[in-house]
């Protein structure tokens, strides 16, 4: 056993010497005692071994990779399929060797946010230069590719001084360096970075591609804890990431299986208390859960990029219903549905909402595109303005969302012809016994009556509330103290007994009974 063990580290030493760059210094000398020796037949024998026996060595050489040796590894940035072979490579001789390795992945924070307020050409720059950083940092040995313009992958050399304190230190130093400020239009910009890293030894019996992964979901966790946050994969972080990963798959479920549906709530009138619309907020009916809101599952459907899906499942019950209420003779005026960044991004958004609307025989007039003011307030870039604009002209009506939030600009909100700003309710809470509430709310009151728009407070929760929006001139009003939100089928009875209220019973009949 001694003997075995002691031939075959000869072998890998012996190995190892040949495939040493510093051997072709002799090859000279040898083919020269070669012919001093043999002759001429010894001298073609040697000249033509040789280079076969180093090509030979170097590929029996214990941990050789496609790379082969360090200094004939391809520098800078490497694309996707040379780094796959490389980091198989890292895999392999971390697992030969028992020295760790690990994966870092490393994303810019609001990157999106840098595009929309200085265009698409800042952001490609901001982009290379972040690139460029990271390199900067990394060691010429490490390897890293890019897996999207604001995400880089990075492969660390294998090292037995490698643990989880230096791999905090170099996402550290990377963070350092990216938060340097970017010169752009003769200003600085400042940007953070979030890290996620994974040590070989947490994924030792994984395939590359599970290592890479678990780097991945130690990046997710770092994001979902903030901005410029470092986070190592752990069996606690599997474990969350497969929480979220079931969770996603949940969601996508409910989408096709009409689990996520509007609910509704009113809007009523401050002149005369007639309904004049309702809105449109996404509910998910959880089979086991209970109602869940959307600030649960909506950054997982930004994520997954199923917000143009849930956009239109919520256009189509929204459509439906107020087909139905049409049928049953309550008259709806008006129906408001949130748009979010990414469907207003959708160059093809104007023709499917014609679309939709004709398929339920509805006027363009009756839908209100609410918009966040955090979308106006930014740099929109040509197809948000494109289709915002377009559903204007279509004759939809513009409702400027959360108003008071965003800081949207006079020229933003006469470009998009806004038609009503929402007051957020953090301006309306309390505003009946808050003087510097009320003087808020006022001077938006005052601003849009200028600028001639109609105006609805969110959040109304109280009858003084309510009578100061009245007092104070605002349009119309909608909260918890008017209705909360309800599906469609307790709908039709709450608009009943809304116009009982009034006065005036609704000219509904049996159809409505029917119906409820």
């Amino acid at each position: 056993m001694l003997k075995r063990f002691s031939l075959q580290s000869f072998q890998n030493a012996l190995l190892t010497v040949l495939a040493m760059p510093q051997v072709l210094a002799f090859v000279p000398a040898l083919c020269l005692a070669a012919f001093w020796l043999g002759g001429d037949t010894a001298l073609v024998v040697v000249a033509l071994g040789l280079p076969l026996l180093f090509s030979a060595a170097q590929r029996l050489q214990p941990g050789a990779g496609p790379a082969l040796a360090t200094h004939m590894r391809p520098k800078g940035l490497l694309p996707r399929d040379v780094f796959c072979a490389e980091i198989e490579y890292l895999h392999s001789t971390s697992r030969a060797t028992g020295e760790d390795s690990a994966c870092i992945v490393v994303s810019l924070d609001d990157f999106d946010d840098v595009e929309e307020l200085h265009g698409t050409a800042a952001a490609d720059y901001v982009a290379g230069r972040f690139c460029d950083r990271i390199l900067a940092v990394i060691r010429s040995e490490d390897i890293a590719t890019r897996l999207s313009r604001n995400t880089f992958l990075i492969g660390l050399r294998p090292s037995r001084h490698l643990d989880l304190e230096s791999c905090i230190q170099t996402s550290g130093r990377i963070q350092s360096t990216v938060e340097e400020p970017i010169p752009l239009d003769n200003a600085s910009l400042y940007l953070s970075c979030s890290a996620g890293f994974c040590l070989h030894s947490a994924v030792a019996d994984e395939a590359p591609d599970g290592w890479i992964e678990a780097a991945r979901a130690a990046l997710a966790e770092a994001q979902r804890n903030g901005p410029s946050t470092i986070r190592a994969y752990s069996e606690a972080t599997r474990r969350r990431s497969v929480v979220h990963i079931n969770f996603r798959k949940e969601l996508e479920t409910a989408l096709e299986t009409g689990q996520i549906r509007p609910w509704f709530q009113p809007q009523v009138s401050t002149d005369t208390g007639d309904i004049t619309g309702f809105e449109a907020l996404a509910r998910w009916e959880h089979p086991s859960k209970g109602v869940v809101g959307p600030q649960v599952f909506l950054p997982f459907a930004e994520q997954a990029k199923l917000m143009d899906k849930l956009g239109q499942t919520i256009r189509h019950h929204a459509f439906r219903a107020m087909r139905d209420w049409d049928c049953a003779g309550a008259v709806i005026p008006r129906i408001g549905i949130n748009f979010s960044s990414d469907e207003l991004r959708d160059p093809s958004l104007v023709d499917r909402v014609r679309w939709e609307l004709d398929q339920f025989d509805l006027s363009p007039d009756r839908l209100a595109v609410e918009i966040l003011e955090t979308v106006f307030s930014r740099r929109p870039d040509d197809v948000i303005t494109r289709n915002v604009t377009q559903l204007s002209k279509l004759g939809c009506c513009i409702d400027l969302d959360d108003f008071g939030t965003g800081h949207a600009s006079f020229s933003s909100i006469k470009r998009f012809d806004v038609s009503r700003i929402k007051i957020d309710r953090s301006f309306v809470s309390n505003a009946d016994r808050d003087p510097s509430q009320q003087q808020m709310v006022s001077a938006i009151l005052m601003m849009a009556e200028r600028l001639n728009l109609e105006t609805l407070a969110e959040g109304v929760e109280t009858p003084g509330e309510h009578a100061l929006m009245a007092q104070l001139g605002c349009h119309h009003v909608q909260g918890f103290g008017i209705g909360k939100p309800m599906p469609v089928e307790h709908t039709l009875d709450w608009i009943k007994n809304r116009r009982a209220k009034l006065g005036g019973a609704p000219r509904i009949g049996r159809e409505m009974g029917r119906k409820s």
